[in-house]
């Protein structure tokens, strides 16, 4: 098995990845069977997002925090055993493409989620389309976040929205601090739904946009997909993988 290993910047990152290179076969990014990749959750957004090849499977070693995306960092002498053993997650991204007030266009990726957020002291006020429906004529508060099942344990949870099992084949929309409607507390869509939003007075109440660690500013018009065009691939230990985290989520008491 070949394997590329990346790290992320910091020296705890570095240093694992260098005692690793003594268990495993390395070679080149593009020569690669997987990627191992030490760092925190951030780091593996990274690493994701610079895939050029998406059907290379990435086997996250923890180095950071929280770790949600990534395996322990413990008994790396095991790694080839634990990176043969472990079980494959598919992961899809949202795509969004959106214009901002000066006719700009732009492309975005998020596994996350899709954010969009007030700029000034004023409040944003977001129109929401699905399939080109308006459901909602003007959402007015902080802004409104847009999020895949992997993303929702995350700012989404943080934020009030649910938590959505990895095959729920759902997306969440979840206000931010939303002061009209007062009881709208979001929404569970298919994640087979083109949403679009559109920011009214953009101009007099600027939004901007962040997608995984991407930001846009005086954002006009998004229209978001989920591209399953581009499943990617992550490895995790059997006792920790992904939906089992996400499952075990819902009963934390703290």
């Amino acid at each position: 098995m070949k394997v590329a290993i990346l790290a992320s910047h910091k020296l705890k990152a570095k240093n694992l990845a260098k005692i690793a290179e003594n268990f495993l076969e390395t070679v080149p990014v593009e020569q690669a069977d997987v990627i191992v990749a030490f760092g925190g959750d951030g780091f593996m957004l990274h690493t994701l997002h610079q895939l050029k090849n998406h059907e290379t499977p990435v086997y996250g070693v923890n180095t950071g925090t929280i770790g949600f995306l990534l395996n322990s960092s413990e008994h790396l002498e095991m790694l080839p055993e634990r990176i043969s053993n472990a079980k494959s997650t598919t992961l899809f991204a949202l795509k969004a493409e959106v214009t901002d007030i000066f006719g700009q266009s732009y492309e975005a990726q998020a596994f996350n989620e899709i954010s969009l957020f007030r700029s000034s002291a004023q409040t944003s006020k977001i129109a929401i389309k699905l399939n080109g429906k308006t459901q909602l004529n003007s959402l007015i508060g902080d802004g409104l976040i847009v999020a895949t099942p992997a993303g929702s344990t995350a700012y989404n949870l943080s934020a009030g929205g649910p938590i959505l099992p990895l095959e729920s084949g759902l997306i969440a929309l979840t206000p931010i601090c939303p002061f009209r409607p007062r009881r709208w507390k979001g929404a569970l869509i298919p994640n087979s739904v083109k949403i679009e939003l559109e920011v009214l007075n953009p101009d007099q109440r600027p939004v901007k946009l962040t997608a995984d660690q991407r930001l846009i500013h005086k954002v006009h018009t998004v229209q978001v997909v989920l591209d399953t065009s581009m499943p990617y691939t992550l490895l995790f230990d059997p006792n920790q993988h992904l939906e089992e985290r996400i499952l075990h989520e819902q009963f934390l008491e703290h």
